[in-house]
């Protein structure tokens, strides 16, 4: 298996935030949040809009403030199998009319959950936006939920857990470790859920989610394209603002209960190759106690991997040869504190054990020894490069926005992100890695290989089943 499928499926859901950060120079136009027009109707939904108009298309987005770290036992993954229900179809757009209308109109549009929101988004040329207003508005309240559809599709979603998690063995390596770290955080429940719950959910449940959480009060529309602001304002407020808000539900805090000690899993499957996952926990943005140190970790992690001249390629897979690939990830774009992740598989007559000491070792190094200053300055123009070019499409801007505004941090944010990065210094890093990088923070998990059956090989499905 290639490194960076390893990575992929390892450290998938801690990666998508930590995307990649220019250099001073060439920065893209509108690489940053300036411009961002903000408005609220009287229900409470807010109306984000950047315009955009280098060409003409438009993104839009409306982001929901309900995931799986909304859920508890008994109906995880329901925030999930309702994004799937919502492309089933109301009284006025039965099931699939949605669809065909946007790629009727040259559009493409789909949907994603999180831990800590649920997002549906439309992708269409500029003057096609407000037949995107008009769908999203209709599904906000009107959603049929038909017996029918609801027995078929989470037959679909049931077989992309299977696809993706069950005969996935690294994803089901990352969901394991996950569960092993949290005892009460919600961010130990896996977003597509456990199957004995999929497997048991009702109409009842759905219905009962989606009249909880899918009001205008809990949505925020995030339009990011070549449009005016004010006329994307009176469009949302005609299909928004006749739907009434609703009393949200109380979020209790569920700060995780404090580690006493080392966790270890093993996790037994059908795989090609051995791997290990070591995760520590670590604060924030929304958590951190002092603000510098959610940024030092974003530089320690790029230290550790950002790219082949990064400490992990260099000294593990290149220099030492034990590693066929290793990787290390970090994201401080969440609501609640997360794992610094570490992830590696062992080049051949390498040990699980041998390999999970020099990972060990290559953290033990940031807190000896202060990362030169050449090191500091080369990694941070790499990570202010990825978030900055992250940034030149629309939708990636749209994603940004929106994301910072759901997890508590606000749209105002991204331009804060690359001052904040430069601003790192070698001793923060150092810092950081002594405070966070205990062992007695850490659970780490070992892949260890069954026999593949031939009739049966892990999946390398990475796709979205709807």
């Amino acid at each position: 298996m290639k490194y960076s499928q390893l990575c992929h499926l390892v450290l998938l859901t801690l990666l998508l935030a930590l995307a990649p950060l220019a250099t001073h120079a060439n920065v893209p136009a509108n690489a940053s949040a300036q411009g961002v027009h903000e408005f609220t109707l009287s229900n409470g939904m807010r109306i984000l809009v950047k315009p955009d108009n280098r060409a003409p298309v438009v993104v839009s987005q409306i982001w929901y403030g309900v995931g799986s770290a909304h859920e508890h036992g008994g109906i995880t993954g329901i925030s999930h199998a309702l994004e799937h229900m919502m492309f089933k179809g109301t009284a006025r757009y039965p099931a699939g009319e949605f669809s065909r209308i946007i790629a009727e109109q040259g559009g493409r549009e789909n949907a994603f959950t999180s831990r800590d929101y649920t997002a549906y988004y439309q992708l269409l040329a500029a003057d096609r936006l407000e037949i995107a207003l008009k769908l999203e508005a209709d599904r906000m309240r009107n959603l049929t939920l038909p017996k029918d559809e609801f027995v078929q599709e989470m037959r679909v979603v049931k077989e992309e857990r299977r696809l993706r998690t069950e005969d996935n063995p690294n994803a089901l390596l990352f969901e394991q470790v996950n569960a092993t770290a949290w005892l009460n955080s919600p961010y130990g429940i896996p977003v597509i859920g456990w199957m004995t719950d999929i497997e048991h959910y009702t109409i009842a449940d759905m219905r009962d989610w989606y009249d909880r959480w899918y009001a205008p009060n809990n949505a925020t529309l995030v339009v990011v394209g070549d449009v005016d602001p004010h006329a994307v304002y009176r469009m949302a407020r005609r299909y928004f603002g006749p739907i009434k808000a609703r009393e949200l539900p109380e979020i209790k805090p569920r700060t995780e209960t404090r580690q006493l000690g080392e966790r270890r899993i093993i996790v037994r499957a059908p795989a090609r190759v051995p791997a290990v996952l070591m995760g520590y926990k670590v604060p924030v943005l929304p958590t951190a106690g002092e603000d510098w140190e959610p940024y030092a970790l974003l530089v320690a992690a790029g230290i550790l991997d950002g790219g082949e001249s990064a400490r992990l390629a260099r000294t593990l897979v290149r220099e030492q040869e034990l590693a066929a690939g290793a990787g290390a990830g970090y994201s401080p774009f969440n609501r609640l504190d997360t794992l610094f992740m570490l992830s590696a598989s062992p080049s051949q007559g390498t040990s699980l054990a041998d390999l999970e000491a020099a990972l060990t070792e290559s953290l033990e190094r940031l807190k000896r020894e202060p990362v030169s200053e050449a090191e500091l300055e080369r990694v941070k123009a790499q990570v202010v490069a990825r978030e900055v070019y992250r940034l030149d499409s629309v939708e990636g801007q749209a994603m940004q926005i929106g994301m910072l505004e759901k997890v508590g941090l606000g749209w105002r944010t991204l331009d804060e992100i690359a001052e904040r990065v430069r601003a790192v210094t070698a001793e923060q890093v150092q810092a950081v890695a002594q405070k966070y990088f205990d062992v007695d923070r850490r659970t780490v998990g070992w892949l260890e290989p069954l026999p593949i059956d031939p009739d049966n090989p892990p999946s390398t499905f990475e796709g979205h089943l709807r």
